[in-house]
């Protein structure tokens, strides 16, 4: 690993055959084998296990995999596979009183596991955080939930050395915690109630050889300091729903964040509370309910969001700090040069980038290069030291892409809905490499490790590779 004086993601410490946390051990990135050209169920595959459903990725550490799923559709188990055939070795249920509300689209199951291979830390909306050993037994659990949000937890778990990292950005009650992976108990929570809802999972951020915690949240990115949990700077200028982890190089540090309403000439336009009131408020309360919400769609298609309680009325109170959102909001992916203190917007961004951008995908650097794969099947590649594009064009895919893409060996992995895989050449002007489909709904980001390329759909596991 190249070592950098000021600033470098921190990563867990890795080993040949490990796939730690969401996005691995350096952010969607694996330089430790070669790795096949096309995920070909007809040519690679070199088993396929049958798991319950779940959006969680699988994560890896040795001979094990680990994952979480949603068995009869309400229980919530935490899974343990062998890596040489997709075995199960062992699951664990998590009993919880109220599951969570989740997107129509979504799972019980969706944050993903991390383990520093002596332990596994899980997490799921409907209970909280679990920690297994690695032979399955529960040394300890941290209950908390269901969260204030209609689309269920998002973001997971990761590890900072001794600490466990969880993010909980929801409609109401936001916070960034850190516990002791060894005991459970809570070292610090800061508030984040400034934020509503958002799904972006924390990354580590070392400066000047200390630790940070960055979050990307709704209109702002923030930098922690590990120890403490206090804010160290910060960067305002982003999207009003922040759903990507953030990645870095040796040199900067790329936030990006993209929503509905956030793009220039595309804007939502959010009328005045009183003028709402004067042309919805039926019977006079001086609130707006769902049923008299109908002259403006945006506002009724998102009315659970606006109304942070959830008591089914939307206060002036509630309705003015949304307005604000929508028209702060900015649909963008930036470079951050690391050693500011306080507000650095003015000061450490390199650059700026605003179009074609990621709805949920994290996009992801490799080679000198920034990969942005829309939600459409658009893959946009930015050189990162100036934030310029060098090529855009479509893949095949032809359905949405919620999976975050994979890079290595020279290549990027990209999966859709659908289970249609598209592998690129990873250069400034790149190049399809292979189109595979699955025939599977996959949600999950794949993981990369010793070779082998592991794919979750919704109905089982897959796990490619080169003929040995």
């Amino acid at each position: 690993m190249i070592l950098y004086a000021l600033a470098s993601i921190c990563v867990l410490s890795s080993e040949p055959l490990s796939w730690p946390q969401f996005r691995g051990a350096a952010f969607g990135v694996a330089d430790d084998a070669k790795y096949p050209d096309s995920l070909d169920p007809d040519k690679n595959l070199i088993w396929k296990a049958a798991i319950p459903p779940g959006h969680s990725s699988p994560v890896i550490h040795g001979d094990r995999i680990y994952l979480t799923g949603v068995r009869e559709g309400k229980r919530l188990f935490t899974l343990c596979l062998s890596a040489d055939d997709g075995r199960i070795l062992w699951e664990k249920e998590a009993s919880y009183k109220t599951a969570e509300r989740i997107h129509r689209i979504g799972s019980l199951a969706q944050p993903t596991p991390v383990t520093d291979g002596e332990r596994i830390f899980s997490f799921f909306g409907s209970f909280g955080l679990l920690c297994y050993s690695r032979d399955g037994e529960l040394l300890w659990k941290y209950p908390m939930g269901p969260f204030n949000d209609d689309f269920g937890a998002g973001a997971s778990p990761i590890l900072a050395g001794d600490y466990v990292v969880l993010c909980r950005d929801q409609d109401e009650g936001s916070f960034l915690m850190a516990v002791d992976k060894k005991t459970g108990k809570t070292v610090w929570k800061t508030d984040r109630s400034e934020f509503p809802r958002g799904y972006a999972t924390p990354a580590v951020w070392t400066v000047n050889g200390r630790k940070q915690i960055v979050v990307c949240g709704t209109l702002r990115v923030i930098g922690y300091d590990l120890r403490t949990g206090k804010e160290i700077w910060t960067v305002r200028g982003f999207a009003r729903i922040a759903n990507h982890t953030p990645s870095a190089d040796g040199t900067n540090l790329y936030v990006s964040a993209w929503a509905p309403g956030g793009d220039t000439g595309d804007r939502i336009r959010v009328p005045s509370y009183a003028e709402l009131l004067k042309l919805n408020d039926k019977n006079g309360n001086r609130t707006l309910e769902h049923e008299e919400v109908k002259t403006n769609s945006a506002i009724r298609n998102r009315f659970r969001q606006i109304d942070q309680n959830k008591d089914d009325h939307i206060t002036s109170a509630e309705y003015e700090r949304m307005r604000a959102v929508f028209d702060k909001a900015q649909n963008v992916i930036m470079a951050i040069r690391p050693g500011g203190v306080g507000d650095i917007t003015e000061s450490h961004v390199v650059w700026r980038y605003h179009r074609m951008l990621p709805y949920v995908a994290s996009p992801i650097f490799y080679m000198g290069h920034l990969f942005l794969i829309k939600k459409s099947g658009i893959v946009s590649c930015l050189a990162a030291a100036t934030g310029q594009p060098t090529k855009q064009d479509r893949i095949p895919s032809r359905s949405n892409i919620y999976s975050s893409p994979v890079a290595a060996d020279g290549k990027v992995y990209i999966i859709s809905e659908r289970g249609e895989v598209s592998v690129i050449r990873a250069a400034a002007q790149w190049s399809a490499i292979s189109h595979t489909r699955l025939g599977e709904r996959c949600y999950a980001t794949p993981a990369l490790a010793g070779g082998r390329a592991y794919v979750r759909t919704e109905k089982g596991l897959y796990c490619f590779g080169l003929d040995e």
